[in-house]
């Protein structure tokens, strides 16, 4: 399937009930793993005291669980093609039920984070898996379109329903309650999954390539970690430079392990495939840009306008509900105008809105905030969609765990790359307006904000020049000899 071949009208293969099942366990796990992503952050300023976290080491609550949800992605979503993607999904839940109740049983800041990097390793295991399990149970064109905006709007809805609940849950029960959650949810999907779901593998499982997992992975962990640490320490302190350097030896090493050896762990031909590699550029950006707009946002609400934590979660519900609209009229767009178009439309009405923020001032402009960041969770929302499609058509059932894997580590890097990136724009904006006051905290707001819709536009130019039909259908011949679809084709 090209991108643009999805013309089928969404109506035209309905779900079976059970195929509504396996939508409500996998889209619903990635419910929960972007609930839990988002909702202890809210919470971290009472968690910090009640464990006795020094203020400046709270950052390592969310960094230890980023760090190896992103860095083992490429790892597992391979593991999850070679050895049983539902087994895989099962362990994952399991591990990450488990690693939600000793966290929330924490009673020390060592014990808590060991928990949230536990959970986030089941991450790294269920997100590749669900993701690899929805595609093969799906089959490519409107069935599978639809599967994925549900998802995406579960997992938008997720991330933000997580700004509020943290808040609210925080106020009336405890921070805790925030990771037991979790539990029964767990529990309940890996007693589910072998009922609803067929075990689903690479009939030909060949060894795993070693080499090539500890240098992807270990490139992929130290990008991460000398971002996250950017936000703290700087982007010239020697912790940041060491890390960003030690991760790109290791990503070009790892590169050079794959062009040698007979199982690679990522198909350099994959990779290759525009719609992949482009594709997953566009999707890292618009995560980056949403991410780092929901800081800047925050920022402004909260410092220029006086707004309380848990009223600023609240403003972004209008946010929240435009994404579920986009993800769950996602597939009837693309019906109507293809995926390519779609994924351009998406990232340029994102860009626009992020642009209209710009004018938001001290004193107004809450209209304008409700409807652009509405419309830019709309356009997101198309955006995520459309380039989750395109980076995963055209490929066999044997290479979804691995193109959902690059899919996800693209969105892990752009949800990291994000924050600290407009972070550090804004906080040159608010040095050079000469102080930390509301107009001061608008100027930087405002410069991040354009960056971000530069970036957006960058995106939207990418789509239209690399991504068109005519381009990626001739790369088409390049898969047939594993045995693509004749859709696919």
């Amino acid at each position: 399937m090209t991108p643009d071949s999805a013309t089928q009208p969404p109506g035209k293969a309905p779900f079976t009930t059970r195929q509504w099942l396996i939508i409500a366990l996998l889209c619903g796990a990635q419910f929960m793993l972007a609930l839990d992503f988002s909702i202890l952050s809210v919470a971290l300023p009472v968690l910090g005291e009640d464990l006795g976290f020094k203020l400046s080491d709270l950052q390592w609550v969310v960094t230890a669980f980023a760090l190896p949800s992103g860095g083992l992605l490429l790892l597992f979503g391979r593991a999850a093609d070679l050895y049983g993607r539902r087994n895989w999904f099962v362990a994952g839940m399991v591990l990450f039920a488990v690693a939600s109740l000793a966290g929330g049983l924490a009673t020390t800041p060592g014990f808590l984070l060991a928990a949230r990097a536990a959970q986030g390793v089941a991450a790294a295991m269920l997100t590749p898996a669900a993701m690899s399990l929805l595609t093969t149970n799906f089959s490519e064109g409107s069935q599978r379109d639809r599967a994925l905006g549900i998802n995406g709007a579960l997992l938008s809805l997720g991330f933000l329903s997580g700004v509020v609940l943290g808040g609210v849950i925080t106020d009336l029960t405890s921070w805790r309650v925030t990771l037991f959650i979790s539990v029964p949810v767990g529990i309940v999907a890996a007693i589910a999954a072998p009922i609803l779901i067929k075990e689903s593998r690479n009939e030909e499982t060949p060894k795993l390539d070693l080499l090539g997992a500890v240098t992807v992975t270990g490139g992929l962990i130290s990008v991460i970690f000398g971002i996250t640490s950017a936000e703290r320490n700087g982007w010239s302190a020697t912790t940041t430079l060491v890390s960003l350097a030690a991760g790109l030896v290791l990503l070009v090493a790892f590169f050079a392990v794959e062009s040698r050896v007979t199982a690679p762990l990522v198909d350099l031909k994959v990779l290759r495939r525009r719609t992949v590699s482009w594709g997953n550029a566009t999707g890292l950006i618009t995560f980056a840009m949403m991410t780092g707009m929901v800081f800047l946002l925050t920022l402004y609400m909260q410092q220029v306008r006086g707004m309380s934590p848990l009223n600023a979660g609240f403003t972004f519900a209008s946010l929240g509900v435009a994404a579920v609209l986009g993800g769950a009229f996602a597939a009837r767009i693309i019906g109507a105008i293809g995926v390519h178009r779609a994924l351009v439309y998406g990232l340029l009405l994102q860009a626009v809105s992020t642009a209209a923020l710009y004018f938001l001032d001290t004193t107004g402009g809450m209209p304008l905030l409700l409807i652009a960041t509405a419309t830019g969770g709309f356009g997101h929302l198309l955006a995520v969609v459309g380039y989750m499609i395109t980076a995963t058509s055209g490929l066999p059932d044997s290479e979804q765990g691995l193109a959902t894997g690059l899919a996800y580590t693209g969105q892990q890097l752009g949800v990291t790359v994000g924050t600290p990136v407009l972070a550090t724009v804004a906080a040159a904006g608010i040095d050079s307006a000469g102080g930390s006051g509301p107009a001061a905290v608008l100027e930087g707001v405002q410069g991040g904000l354009l960056l971000a819709a530069g970036a957006l536009l960058v995106a939207g130019i990418v789509a239209i020049a690399f991504l068109r039909p005519g381009r990626t259908t001739a790369e088409a011949p390049a898969a047939t000899d594993r045995q693509v679809p004749a859709e696919a084709r």
